[in-house]
Order: C-alpha cells, then structure tokens, then sequence
C-alpha cells in the first residue's frame, strides 16, 4: 500500500479540479435518503484531508485516519489553519483502532481499492462493523475493472503545472485483477531553475459487487445498495466509479 511520501507536498495541486463540495453534497444526499443524521464520521483512507475539512466545514465531528504520516501532516495544517477541530490518525486502514464508536465511516477516492487481498478487505469490513454505532451508514466507492481495464488500461498520462510536472504510467493485470500505477513526478527547487524527480509505485485492485456484497455480509453488515458514482442509478456495465452504501446490523 503506497505511502504517498514526498508526493504529499505536491499532491492537491493534482487534484485542484476534483469537485470535492459536490462529493459533499452527494453524501448528505446519501443521508436523506436513508433518513439518516449523523454527528460523528470517520473518514478512512482520508490523504491530506481534503474531504474530511468539506465535512467538518458542514459541522460533523470529524476523525480522519491515513497510512501516510506526510499526507496527515498537510491535513493538520490544513485544519489549523481552518481553525477546525479534526482529529488525525496514522493509522492502516486494515488495523485502526478508534477509542470509541461513530455513527457514520467514510471511504472516498478509491481507498478501498488499495486493499489488495479479499482477506484484508473482509479485516476491514469488520472494524468498520466493530466501530460503527448500531444502524451506523459506512459508505465507500470503488473503481471498477471496467475503468482500470478500459479507461487507464496500459496506458501513459501527464500533467505539467506551475513548478510541478508528472508523468503516470498505468499497467492493469487481467489475470490478477491488479491496477499498477508508476507516477514520476518532478518538484522546482526553491531559489534553483533545478527540479528534483519521485517516483512512487501503488497497486489497486478491482472487486466484482459480488465479492464486495459477499465480504459484507460475512462481516455482519447489510449492503444496502450500490450506486453510479455521484447518482442514485445502478451501475452499469461502462460505470467506472460505484458507491456502496452499507449498514451496521449486528456486533
């Protein structure tokens, strides 16, 4: 599971046109539907807390937990900054520990698709089973292997901004169901015409709605639905991003 490393500093500059407010709206939308009002939320997987400041900003008591300690650092500016009270964990996913329960666990941006074996994804389910208050929502979105197989496919992918550049190499292996991603970015040194060059190398893999829902259950949590990215449509077959809304049903 990559760690993200010095790719901390520079990442929100790659992802300035990801509509986090919409993704905002999209998961209070979730919690109308189900008639739900949570007050605590854990977001895991939560990088440099861009998300969870969108949800603490619409005044959820928000807890935030990341593998990568220099992505947690840029979101604890962030939140001081804000003057916002966000508590950071480092943690992995597949073996937090909270203090208590929540009401509600969020996964956003494909965390999920890091965890790399089914056993893994089953650890997770059940902490999240673990820590969720009784009729606790954990929502989460995947990628599908539509979108790894079709879209990213082996292909290659560049952005150049301001003082940053990357170059992103993409292999998916069929067979193993395992997304490759090799992303070569390069940083200016302050006061130099120097860039400096990181690589950082992240698997993902893709899970069929079958072996999710299966994993689920086993973790004694109910699959309430699965939706088209950012809509309340099933997904179909071209979906790339789908999103699991489950409760907590039983201890």
């Amino acid at each position: 599971m990559g760690i993200y490393g010095s790719f901390a500093t520079v990442y929100d500059q790659f992802m300035k046109e990801v509509p986090y407010e919409q993704w905002g709206d999209y998961i209070e939308l979730i919690f109308k539907k189900y008639q739900y009002n949570p007050h605590s939320i854990v977001e895991l997987g939560c990088g440099t807390g861009n998300m969870t400041e969108v949800m603490a900003k619409r005044n959820y008591d928000m807890i935030g937990i990341d593998l990568s300690e220099d992505m947690l650092m840029v979101a604890q500016e962030k939140a001081w900054k804000n003057n916002r009270d966000i508590l950071y964990i480092a943690q992995d996913m597949r073996k937090f520990e909270l203090h208590g329960t929540v009401d509600c666990i969020l996964s956003i941006c494909d965390g999920m698709n890091y965890i790399l074996k089914e056993e893994e994804l089953y650890q997770v389910f059940r902490l999240v089973n673990m820590y969720l208050n009784p009729g606790g929502l954990f929502i989460f979105d995947m990628n599908t292997e539509y979108k790894y197989a079709q879209i990213l496919g082996d292909n290659v992918f560049s952005d150049v901004q301001k003082n940053t550049a990357y170059i992103w190499e993409n292999n998916y292996y069929e067979e193993e169901k395992i997304n490759e991603y090799i992303v070569n970015f390069f940083i200016k040194q302050k006061n130099s015409q120097l860039y400096e060059r990181f690589e950082e190398i992240h698997y993902q893999k893709a899970y069929s709605m079958e072996q999710v829902s299966f994993l689920l259950s086993e973790a004694g949590l109910q699959l309430l639905e699965v939706y088209d990215a950012f809509s309340f449509q099933p997904p179909s077959s071209e979906s790339e991003r789908i999103y699991f809304v489950v409760k907590e049903i039983q201890k």
